[in-house]
């Protein structure tokens, strides 16, 4: 203490800011308009049906829905005629109905009948509802954002091609950041929060491994030595660990644009990884996660550690202090987190290459260039990755 001040009290301290670069995700921004050059995962494929259901995808409010022969679509909420939900529309073998004054659209926007104007609309061609393209592929309902011009090809993924005749794919989505244990749930927090997580394995040790107690298994909480290296498409951590008995687990987790997680078994199932997730920014303020695994005929989708019998949705806000996980850790952050408060540490460093990569990517969208992974030759539309639990000894 000097002269009765408080050294290093909190009074007094600037007002802390995000970096909106990397953040924010609506149409116009920065970030928000790197993320629109891929096809972003909408919904599972079993959500488009023909009731109408509203979604919410990089800051924007839209109507998911399946025609009557079977096509999915995507179309701005506000019929373009006077301006009511389509949530209210009534979907037909054609498209979507308009409730109020019956304006039909297809899959595509297409406006294909006026029933209350003469000939059923004899300018109808010149209408069209905002939509966006989709397709489908693993379960999931991709859709496409961005400019038409850019609009690339849909990737694949080696781990998820060639199901064997004993296997099947599952898309779901459970809640991930909550153990797997909240179906459904869109943490509310900005998407990069989990995204670079992936780039930070020591916190496996502390969060799941020790202070919330054995999370996952016990030789997670193995300090591991780490190796972080660059990918076309993003980043890889390769963590090695020297467990008991001479074992070395070598264990690869990766990220990959534009929003792909891709992280082995936490309960170390050997070999290659067989599941990929997406961290689907919704909003600034909200992501959900979407995945999709190869998985044995009948398989259940994996489900989270239990704390004392109940699943993570169940727990008091005592027994949440008591057992955090990814969801309390990166919830925890803030809505956004504020980054001109953080002290970055040499275990940071995963974290740190990550956001320059993402900022060089953002920074060649906003020069006019593509950004890595954007694929217009089908020969490149197969993309390979390396994430799994290796064991030697």
């Amino acid at each position: 203490m000097d002269g009765g001040r408080l050294e290093g009290t909190a009074y007094g301290r600037q007002n802390p800011t995000y970096d909106a670069s990397l953040t924010e995700v609506g149409a116009g921004t920065p970030c928000g308009e790197w993320l629109r050059r891929f096809w972003q995962p909408v919904a599972l494929s079993s959500d488009a049906t023909t009731r109408p259901r509203k979604v919410r995808l990089l800051g924007e409010d839209l109507i998911l829905f399946r025609d009557r022969k079977g096509r999915a679509g995507l179309v701005y909420p506000r019929c373009m005629h006077r301006g009511t939900s389509l949530f209210y529309g009534k979907v037909e073998d054609e498209g979507i109905r308009c409730c109020y004054h019956g304006w039909l659209f297809g899959v595509d926007g297409t406006c294909l009948d006026q029933p209350c104007e003469p000939e059923h609309g004899l300018h109808r061609d010149v209408a069209r509802q905002p939509w966006y393209p989709v397709e489908e592929r693993y379960g999931l309902v991709f859709a496409y954002l961005g400019p038409p011009e850019k609009k690339p090809i849909l990737p694949r993924y080696d781990i998820l091609e060639n199901v064997g005749p004993d296997q099947e794919l599952q898309a779901f989505d459970n809640g991930l950041g909550t153990g797997g244990n909240a179906p459904g749930l869109t943490p509310p927090c900005n998407w990069l929060q989990h995204w670079e997580n992936i780039m930070d394995p020591f916190h496996v040790v502390i969060l799941h491994g020790t202070f919330s107690g054995t999370q996952f298994v016990a030789d997670m909480a193995v300090m591991p030595e780490v190796n972080f290296a660059p990918v076309p498409t993003g980043m890889r951590s390769t963590q090695v660990r020297k467990l008991d008995g001479g074992r070395v687990l070598r264990r690869v987790t990766e990220v990959m644009v534009p929003s792909l997680r891709l992280v082995p078994s936490p309960v170390l199932d050997p070999g290659p990884s067989n599941a990929i997730g997406w961290t689907v920014p919704v909003s600034d303020r909200e992501y959900k996660i979407l995945n999709v695994a190869k998985m044995k005929k009948g398989a259940e989708p994996p489900r989270g550690s239990l704390y004392d019998g109940k699943r993570w949705s169940d727990l008091t806000d005592e027994q949440h202090q008591d057992f955090p996980g990814d969801y309390e850790a990166q919830v925890g952050q803030g809505a956004i987190a504020l980054h001109s408060e953080e002290h970055l540490a040499t275990t940071d460093q995963g974290v740190a290459a990550l956001r320059r990569f993402l900022r060089t990517q953002i920074e060649l969208v906003a020069q006019g260039h593509d950004p890595a992974g954007v694929f217009f030759d089908p020969a490149d539309e197969t993309v390979r990755i390396e994430t799994g639990n290796f064991f030697e000894g």
